[in-house]
């Protein structure tokens, strides 16, 4: 089977008759027969109903008619994404992307490289999608074997506890890190940055694990379960009925920027000289903490 047997099937059923769908294609109505032919003979079935007057899709036809341009456009959208070649750059991440950064990233990623397109993506997976081939670079806050790629430290940030809104920590200005335990502690334990080695073994807050920051968010907002979580999620996942509060005595979370050792995106180091930017202002602040060499 061949793209140019799925084209004249589509070429004749939306241009009517064999005659336009030679035209259209720009090839001898002779030949939009014979791959129709070839075609209808590789899956031994007949594809259309054909008069003097009209052209119609059997049965058969219209299932092999759709799937003909799910195909077609999958390939027309490969060429796409291999033409395009650098002039886009995929950012993928886990839960969120640079928090309260990444409106300010887009705007200048716009000013400094207008000639490529941004793209951020949220990928569920321990490293944002770069594994599945979903993006160019991705955002990591999750424990995690960086040998396998190429990354930079770009910065720190705060842990922060969620709650409901009604729960009685709400009224409090902050939370420490040994109160957890009292509580159910929901956790992401794919892709999520809060493990329970954060306390000591003895001392350990009961868990519910989710998969999703949705299920994370709405087990919180049930009263039921705490989590605890990076600034990021803080400043990007604002929900009614969650209420986010720094916690004390916890290890700030690392983030890293990683991408593939090899053919990387033309545009990688200038995406990782702008967040590490991005990171090193907010650290002037009292208690900031610069972010770390690249790799």
């Amino acid at each position: 089977m061949e793209f140019k047997h799925l084209r004249c099937l589509v070429a004749i059923v939306d241009h009517g008759s064999f005659t336009d769908a030679a035209l259209g294609l720009g090839i001898s109505q002779a030949a939009v027969s014979r791959n129709l032919l070839a075609l209808e003979r590789l899956l031994g079935v007949r594809l259309l109903h054909r008069t003097s007057r009209t052209v119609e899709p059997t049965t058969a036809g219209v299932h092999a008619l759709a799937r003909a341009r799910l195909l077609l456009a999958g390939a027309e959208e490969l060429v796409s994404e291999a033409a395009s070649g650098h002039a886009r750059l995929r950012v993928g991440h886990a839960w969120s992307a640079f928090g309260r950064r990444t409106t300010e990233f887009q705007r200048r990623w716009q000013d400094r490289r207008p000639d490529v397109e941004l793209q951020l993506i949220r990928q569920n997976t321990p490293t944002g999608g770069l594994a599945e081939g979903l993006c160019d670079l991705a955002v990591v806050r999750a424990p995690l074997d960086l040998r396998p790629w190429s990354h930079a430290l770009v910065g720190h940030e705060r842990r922060y506890v969620a709650i409901a809104s009604d729960d009685p920590w709400a009224g409090r200005r902050s939370v420490r890190l040994d109160e957890i335990p009292s509580r159910t502690l929901v956790i992401d334990r794919r892709t999520g940055t809060t493990t329970l080695d954060l306390w000591p073994e003895a001392e350990r807050p009961a868990v519910e694990y989710i998969q999703d920051i949705d299920d994370w968010l709405a087990a919180i907002a049930t009263g039921r379960c705490v989590g605890v979580t990076p600034q990021a999620t803080a400043a990007q996942y604002r929900r009614d009925g969650i209420t986010y509060r720094p916690l004390r005595h916890a290890p700030e979370v690392p983030v890293h920027l990683i991408w593939r050792r090899h053919d990387p995106h033309p545009a990688t180091h200038t995406a990782v000289a702008l967040v590490m930017d991005l990171y090193r202002e907010d650290a002037r602040a009292p208690g900031g903490r610069p972010p770390g060499p690249r790799r």
